[in-house]
């Protein structure tokens, strides 16, 4: 692949690959298997089905290659093919678009689809009356003929794919008769001469509807499944939708549009600082405007006139030639008082980088994805409320493709709704939940999703929180420490930070694959190993003719096939990763003298399959890793974001939990209800200076006696699972979890700042022990940097009034006791005899 997959990608890949070696042993026209790919909108199913093709095609280790397989992808429409067309030439680097990807069209005509292919089909295609499905006229095969054909010679290598596989189970005459032939492929259609097909993949954003088609047939059905919550951690999607309204719904749209143009041009500015700093390409942000629609004499009732004279107004210039685009199917290019508005197709508007506003009635959202669009304003009433949620689904996916973690105002997504009230607005935040149709975007209106930025005045404070560190806790899928090393060598000569490292930490991994094959050679293994994979005993046993009894002849032995051991070698090479088995083979082959080829090769295989070796080849890496990083870890800071986020990755990919810089942005997402209570001295504040919350009683009244000390000058509400919380590690049934403490607490002596960790929190709850040891576990780690570490209850003391007790784990006698603890009852006893009020 020409891109990284997301953790949640390589796991859904996996489960892929796994169901598929199952399915395909078993499959056949009368065993026939299907496999439902589900995932939100948004989570890159094409991308996963691209690595999952490569795999077919050229094998991963457990999942044996077949480049002779034939693939054939179905979609309800010719320009979704054409949009998978396009993904598959520009994210794979093995499947080649001229000699592999073909589109099947109405002259199409062959005996089976031949080996090594991917197919693509429409099912407007196959209607009855279409050329296609029809023979004579110089046509020798139907294609179910071809399709029937294929199923039968190969059933183990023949892929359906159905895409979107929910589409054509909708309702409507088009739709049914989209379900009608998708059932063909299932259910089989003698009259057309179509068996089963053997093995189907069905790929959508909902299974429920794929698998009520299957419960009707005899397909035995393999699920994976991506969770919503994996697909927003990962930064595709913009991580909030903001519905802006009016109390009641209201006739003053024009008001609405303008302050829609001003958010625009609020965030394109947002972009284009963001881009520069960080060296980007600029992101140019879209105003998406749905108008109403006309009649037969009128285009529109919306007075096009008035909305670009209002934009115009508030932008305070003229539009620019070619800025504004329309995709109105029953108009050419538009003239609107001088200006030009001219028809562009819908998946043509993201590559025209010069479009700033779009103007469409109601079907934008099919083929078309467009990340640029960032506000949208609609002219349309209540009722319309189900096509403006499928419409933002279409407008959520983050233009770089990662999250922003600088402005958190460039994750979101404005939604401009004159024509409702709250009532109305509730109906299309509930349309908002069904993934389906939109992706798993955080979803509420501008009264409740609000941008907190910097408190000012507080600039040394927040340099001296930069000193600070933390976690994050199973934020990325583990990686082997050689993948990891090879990974850290190759991004610092990348960068420019160290020219020689991707060569140095090369050399040093194979000099200590040399040591390791040494050691086994020193032990006798290798040789006895070797034999394994360079010879094959064969026995011969004689039967007698007529008399059917057989007697053993002996055995002999023969030499492996250089094939055979090549299979080997890449086996290994895939064990080892990033071409290691042919950096060593390349490294014997130059310092080994005259050795074979074929003997050094071995050498790899049988080093990859020795666990010990292994083991201690990954203990090596991990080392020289965390020497490498700790070395250039100040360079590394000075990268731009995107870089800055790669090495991240790189040194959070490990079993055990890892210190990254407290980095706090200059903007954070927020959310709170309307009438949230107001609380001085916060870190961040809103754009009118004032900061809102909706604490519970324990963190008021924790948060009123601290705010109550002169020395305490600013505070942080510590949310779960914000890319710019706190968080910290603790283990629970042998699993590391992460814990967020509610508040962090900044007080002022005369030395310089003191930040205190505060975590009010139920004796109840049975992880109270294994959190009360992470926190000590991280105060005996992080003593210098932080003061107070406190855990807080509500209880009664000895003279029964209910007070605020607090355990400090900064202190060494208490954190002694506490990483004792290992049930909540010894952690009551130490809080007991600890615990302090303040």
């Amino acid at each position: 692949m020409k891109v990284g997959l997301f953790d949640f990608q390589e796991d859904a890949l996996e489960q892929l690959r796994t169901k598929l070696t199952t399915a395909r042993r078993l499959a056949a026209v009368d065993n026939p298997q299907a496999v439902s790919f589900s995932a939100p909108t948004g989570a890159g199913k094409t991308i996963v089905m691209t690595a999952l093709f490569e795999d077919i095609f050229f094998g991963e280790p457990g999942f044996d290659p077949q480049p002779d397989a034939a693939i054939l992808w179905i979609s309800d429409m010719p320009e979704l093919n054409e949009q998978t067309r396009l993904k598959i030439e520009g994210k794979s680097d093995r499947v080649n678009r001229v000699s592999m990807l073909r589109t099947i069209d109405a002259g199409f005509d062959a005996e089976r689809l031949a080996g090594g292919h991917i197919y693509f089909m429409n099912t407007q295609k196959l209607g009855s009356e279409k050329l296609l499905t029809r023979t004579g006229d110089g046509r020798q095969h139907s294609i179910w003929e071809t399709l029937t054909k294929t199923a039968q010679a190969v059933p183990d290598r023949f892929y359906v794919v159905i895409d979107e596989a929910h589409r054509g189970m909708r309702g409507g005459k088009a739709a049914e008769k989209a379900r009608t032939i998708l059932q063909r492929f299932l259910l089989g259609s003698p009259e057309d001469g179509l068996c089963r097909m053997p093995q189907v993949i069905g790929v959508s954003a909902t299974p429920r509807r794929f698998e009520e088609l299957l419960a009707g047939t005899t397909h035995t059905v393999r699920k994976v499944y991506i969770e919503a919550e994996k697909v927003r951690e990962s930064g595709l999607l913009k991580d909030r939708i903001l519905i802006h309204y009016p109390d009641a719904a209201s006739q003053a749209e024009m008001t609405l549009l303008a302050e829609a143009a001003h958010r625009w041009q609020t965030i394109e500015k947002g972009w284009s600082a963001y881009c520069q700093k960080q060296h980007e390409e600029i992101v140019w942000p879209i105003l998406v405007i749905q108008v109403e629609d006309g009649s037969d004499k009128l285009l529109t009732r919306t007075n096009l006139s008035t909305s670009l004279a209002t934009l115009e107004s508030a932008i305070g210039r003229r539009l620019r030639e070619g800025e504004v685009a329309h995709t109105f199917n029953d108009s050419g290019d538009l003239d609107v008082d001088g200006r030009r508005v001219r028809r562009i197709e819908a998946s043509r508007i993201e590559e025209e980088r010069n479009i700033g506003v779009v103007l469409f009635k109601m079907s934008l959202s099919t083929g078309w994805d467009c990340p640029r669009a960032e506000v949208m304003m609609s002219f349309r009433r209540a009722q319309d409320h189900t096509y403006i949620a499928q419409l933002l689904g279409r407008m959520v996916r983050t233009p770089l493709a990662r999250r922003v973690e600088a402005d958190a105002a460039l994750n979101d997504v404005h939604l401009f709704l004159p024509h409702y009230d709250q009532a109305t607005v509730e109906s299309v935040i509930e349309d908002l939940r069904n993934v389906e149709d939109v992706p798993p975007s955080e979803t509420g209106t501008s009264r409740e999703l609000v941008t907190l930025y910097r408190r000012e005045g507080l600039e040394e404070v927040f340099k001296a929180l930069g000193e600070l560190v933390t976690y994050r806790v199973n934020a990325v899928r583990r990686q082997s420490a050689l993948r990891r090393l090879m990974g850290l060598g190759r991004g610092l000569t990348h960068d420019r930070i160290d020219a020689d490292a991707q060569g140095t930490v090369k050399t040093r991994i194979v000099e200590q694959m040399v040591e390791e094959v040494q050691r086994l050679r020193d032990a006798g293994t290798l040789e006895e190993r070797a034999k394994q994979i360079t010879g094959i005993d064969l026995k011969i046993i004689a039967v007698g003719h007529g008399a059917g009894v057989a007697e053993d002849e002996g055995e002999y032995s023969i030499e492996a096939a250089s094939a055979d051991i090549d299979r080997h070698f890449e086996q290994a090479g895939r064990r080892l990763g990033n071409g290691l088995h042919m950096d060593y083979w390349r490294y014997r082959s130059e310092t080994g003298g005259d050795r074979d080829a074929d003997a050094v090769k071995v050498e790899a295989v049988v080093l990859a399959q020795d666990h010990a070796g292994m083991k201690r080849l990954e203990t090596f890496a991990e080392g020289q890793f965390d020497t490498l990083y700790a070395q250039h870890k100040r360079d590394i800071g000075k990268l731009k974001e995107q870089r800055r986020q790669h090495f991240q990755r790189l040194r959070l990919a490990t079993s055990v939990p890892q210190t990254i810089p407290w980095v706090l942005p200059e903007t954070i997402d927020f959310r709170r209800s309307p009438t949230a209570a107001e609380y001085a001295k916060h870190l961040f504040l809103e754009e009118d200076g004032r900061f809102r919350a909706d604490l519970g009683a324990w963190e008021q009244a924790v948060l009123q006696e601290e705010l109550a000390d002169a020395s305490a000058i600013a505070w942080l509400r510590n949310l779960d699972r914000k890319p710019w919380s706190l968080e910290i590690p603790y283990e629970e049934a042998g699993n590391m979890k992460p814990m967020f403490p509610d508040l962090l607490v900044v007080r002022r002596d005369s030395k310089g700042f003191l930040f205190d960790i505060l975590e009010p929190h139920d004796p109840s709850l049975k992880d109270n022990a294994a959190k009360a040891v992470g926190l000590a576990r991280f105060a005996e780690r992080h003593w210098a940097l932080f003061d107070r570490i406190q855990l807080i209850r509500k209880q009664k003391g000895a003279d029964r009034v209910e007070r605020y007790f607090r355990l400090d784990v900064g202190n060494d006698a208490v954190r002694k006791q506490v990483l004792a603890v290992t049930t909540n009852s010894q952690l009551d006893q130490v809080f007991d005899a600890e615990a302090v009020v303040r």
